[in-house]
């Protein structure tokens, strides 16, 4: 039997151990089970006991309905996807051409129910409606129930708040007359009524509440190019409100990302946004980053990574790292070094993967700490689609990952999660049967 000191030793380093997995904003994402980037775009996120559940819009294939899709996670960082909740139809409100944007969760603990708040439009957003859906489990099958315009008034981008009385509110963006907060039944599935309505007319609302303090975050209409991001404060839902304020950066347009949602983590939050990529809506990627809540005061500053710790609470500064440059790795099969006037060393490791099986092996990546991590794959990919290669870590067994298209001439970054061993580490990229991206270099926690 452990004794109590020794339980507490594991679960230390069990923390520990998580707390070195880091978020990687703006960059490639890829789901452990697919090898493919994240598609939950415009998304929300529900924590389920210890599990969180990342819900948004499938934009494989363009602007158009295709999927709600639905991601587990239990650290924020690496996720396994769970399958789609909603699927195309034949025809109706999920049918071909049609628009659905937004999609958020909440648990009714009264009918025990997950409830499904979305955006219904049409190609031309001319409907400007609302729908809803319901499972009894937050990955299922949702049954769709309709769409209507809340209140009888137009509603595009849209959010969910549940307050702590368990009272829930439709956050709806009416272009004609203002951002508005709905109050819902009592089974969530119906409006009742206005609770405060700005007489602005901002979109992509989000609602958070810290020591009695509300705050509504929003965008102004810019379609999809992001924008300063706003936000507003009161004691009561039904106002008054303050005047709108910025929270990052001004004229960094919200680290080039539109406000979705905003989660929870120990006594902080985190700010989750769209970094939406208009002429290709399948390499959008997420902007998340710690946000600072003091008082009535909002803030928050960009990073290349950081360090969420869901089992302490915390959110920390991402770690120093080491440098390993492709071109000077073992090149392999028809795998060369090619010139690259942005990459870091003015060279990259191309022709990774084709009919030569191209490959990159990193014969001395050094860590100081026994340790599961996240190495940072900066890469090209000239690509419109997302290009994949196999990557091995000291000889184990190889994981699918997947490397956006970079979208101009400066490298990319897509996320590696891998057990590392204090000393040195070996990484191989590799693929078989396809073109595999140009690695600019490793950039690899030295602690």
């Amino acid at each position: 039997m452990f004794s109590s000191k020794v339980l507490g030793l594991v679960g230390l380093l069990a923390s520990v151990a998580s707390a070195t997995l880091q978020i990687i904003p703006g960059g490639t994402w890829t789901a452990s089970n697919t090898g493919k980037h994240m598609q939950a775009h415009g998304g929300g996120m529900i924590k389920v006991d210890d599990t969180y559940y990342f819900v948004g819009e499938d934009k494989s294939d363009g602007s158009s309905f295709q999927n709600v899709n639905c991601y587990s996670s239990t650290n924020l960082v690496e996720w396994k996807y769970e399958g789609a909740i909603l699927t195309r139809q034949g025809s109706g409100d999920l049918g071909p051409n049609r628009v659905l944007e937004r999609p958020k969760v909440v648990y009714n603990k009264s009918t025990k129910q997950y409830v499904l708040w979305m955006h219904i439009d049409s190609s031309n957003y001319g409907d400007a409606k609302v729908g809803v859906a319901t499972s009894s489990t937050v990955c299922g099958k949702y049954s769709y129930n309709g769409s209507f315009r809340p209140l009888g008034f137009e509603s595009r981008d849209m959010g969910l708040f549940v307050d702590d009385d368990g009272k829930g509110y439709l956050l709806t963006e009416d272009r004609q007359n203002g951002l508005r907060i709905n109050l819902l039944s009592d089974d969530y599935l119906t409006v009742k009524s206005n609770v405060y309505k700005w007489a602005e007319k901002y979109e992509a609302p989000a609602v958070i509440k810290k020591n009695g303090v509300y705050f509504m975050f929003a965008s102004t209409l810019s379609g999809w190019d992001p924008n300063d991001n706003i936000y507003s404060t009161a004691s009561k839902l039904s106002g008054p409100w303050t005047s709108w304020k910025k929270f990052a950066d001004s004229g960094s347009k919200t680290y080039s990302s539109q406000t979705t949602f905003v989660l929870p983590i120990g006594d902080g939050f985190m700010y989750m946004g769209d970094r939406w990529i208009k002429d290709n809506l399948m390499r959008s990627t997420y902007v998340w980053l710690p946000l600072t809540i003091s008082g009535t005061t909002a803030s928050m500053k960009d990073a290349i990574n950081w360090v969420p710790n869901v089992a302490a609470g915390t959110m920390n500064a991402g770690p120093s790292e080491g440098s390993y440059e492709g071109e000077s790795a073992t090149l392999a099969g028809g795998a060369k070094s090619v010139s690259c006037s942005a990459c870091s060393n003015k060279n990259a490791a191309g022709y990774v993967g084709g009919s030569d099986a191209g490959s990159v092996y990193f014969a001395d990546v050094q860590s100081s700490a026994t340790t599961r991590t996240t190495i940072r794959i900066k890469h090209l990919n000239g690509d419109k689609s997302q290009r994949f290669a196999d990557v091995s870590v000291n000889g184990g067994a190889s994981q699918r990952i997947s490397f956006l298209p970079n979208g101009g001439t400066d490298p990319a970054s897509s996320s590696l999660h891998a057990d590392l061993k204090s000393g040195t580490n070996t990484v191989k990229i590799s693929m078989s049967g396809s073109w595999g991206p140009d690695i600019d270099r490793l950039l690899v926690p030295s602690s």
